[in-house]
């Protein structure tokens, strides 16, 4: 019998399993992905261009910066804590990047990038030391941080109020587009990778004398991936422009989104770190005793959230072109604690995922953009958005109750 552990489930198994946890509530990405079946069906229904090629790369790229964002944030809700900051800490990463590639500047894009991601990193540093070092709530040291932040923010912007950005390569990560054989080979690449991934991970539970998925779930997860991929390039590389303006190719923006995903996964899923924040967010007491650095971990992941952001945020201004005062970093945060909390990661720690954030910001970008099309007013749009938040959240808490009471 114990030798049987290490063989696959049997498929029927397999779905005995599952439909046993969606009965108990754990359903996973199953309510975010019906949601956005939902929500494109009732759009597409009241204007057909909703799911044209154009409208769905347009979707893809509206949402970026909250998926960027958010898969750093998911991070910080593992723990159970939360990251009030991010949105300012993105606009930070982006002012400093657009600085150092303003004229009279001798910086190359490349290493604007890295400063960019530099200065995030070194407030996550300091915001994760006074957390953890003086016991400090997440919720008060990240919304001074908001504060101080979007001071700082100001200051280096200046008088002017307004940046714009001078290199063209950032200024294609959200408006350059992929010639259809890179669009090919990119796609391919990320699929590449994530069918290792996927194999290695069965793999390793093999050798450890776990119980590994079903070989045949396997490969339907992979050849769902090379589907979507294939879908993807090819409706990336339709023409969504006009007669005089055409315009197609994969944006830049949508294989760096799914890079930083499948880097994400890799730390999460596969190194000790990933283990270590998820030890954690279960059962921190727990986690202490087993010997693991609470403070450390906790510090390594608001330095990571940030980092994150800072790229977020240099997508912002690369969207824009510019980056100014106007930048709204609180709302920003609002929406990336949303993203990471519709798709599927719990607001109390222990449960959560880089593609929630993915998955989410998809939603939160079609609910925009189709009540754009309708021509619904900015107003309709934040109450629809709230009510999702509010459904997912009362999801949340209901699966973690059911999860209490069972134990």
């Amino acid at each position: 019998m114990v030798g049987a552990t290490t063989e696959d489930q049997s498929f029927s198994s397999y779905l005995s399993r599952t439909w046993a946890k969606i009965k108990a509530g754990e359903s996973g990405v199953l309510p975010v992905l019906l949601g956005f079946v939902l929500i494109s069906l009732i759009f597409q229904l009241q204007n057909p261009k909703f799911l044209s090629p154009g409208n769905v790369v347009n979707l893809l790229v509206q949402g970026s910066v909250f998926m960027m964002i958010g898969m750093g944030q998911v991070f910080v809700l593992l723990l159970g804590e939360i990251d009030l900051s991010l949105g300012f800490v993105a606009g930070i990463g982006a002012t400093v990047a657009t600085l150092l590639v303003a004229p009279g500047t001798d910086w190359p894009w490349w290493a604007a990038v890295v400063a960019g991601l530099a200065v995030p990193a070194v407030l996550g540093i300091f915001q994760g030391s006074l957390i953890t070092r003086l016991k400090l709530p997440s919720f008060v040291v990240t919304l001074a941080g908001l504060l101080g932040f979007n001071g700082l923010m100001i200051q280096l912007l200046g008088a002017g109020g307004t940046i714009p950005v001078a290199s063209d390569t950032i200024n294609n990560f959200a408006n350059g587009t992929l010639s259809p054989l890179m669009g090919w080979l990119m796609t391919g690449a990320v699929v590449l990778v994530f069918a290792i991934m996927t194999f290695s991970k069965d793999a390793k539970r093999r050798q450890s004398g776990l119980v590994a998925p079903p070989m045949g779930l396997t490969i339907a997860k992979i050849a769902a991936a090379v589907i979507a991929g294939i879908v993807l390039v090819t409706i990336s590389n339709m023409n969504r422009g006009v007669a005089r303006f055409p315009l197609s190719g994969m944006p830049w923006v949508i294989p760096i989104v799914f890079a930083v995903l499948l880097a994400w996964s890799f730390l999460l899923g596969r190194l000790k770190f990933g283990r270590y924040v998820l030890a954690i967010g279960g059962n921190a007491e727990a986690a202490r005793r087993a010997g693991i650095n609470l403070r450390l971990i906790r510090t390594a992941a608001f330095t990571l959230a940030a980092t994150t952001a800072g790229l977020g945020g240099i997508i912002y201004a690369s969207r824009l072109r510019s980056i100014s005062t106007s930048f709204d970093g609180g709302t920003i945060v609002l929406y990336v604690v949303a993203t990471a909390v519709i798709g599927g990661t719990s607001l109390f720690g222990g449960r959560g995922h880089p593609i929630h954030a993915i998955l989410g910001g998809v939603v939160i970008a079609a609910i925009v953009n189709g009540m754009a099309l309708l021509g619904l007013p900015a107003a309709v749009q934040l109450m629809a958005t709230a009510a999702v938040l509010l459904a997912s959240i009362t999801v949340d808490v209901v699966v973690r109750r059911r999860g209490e009471t069972t134990r």
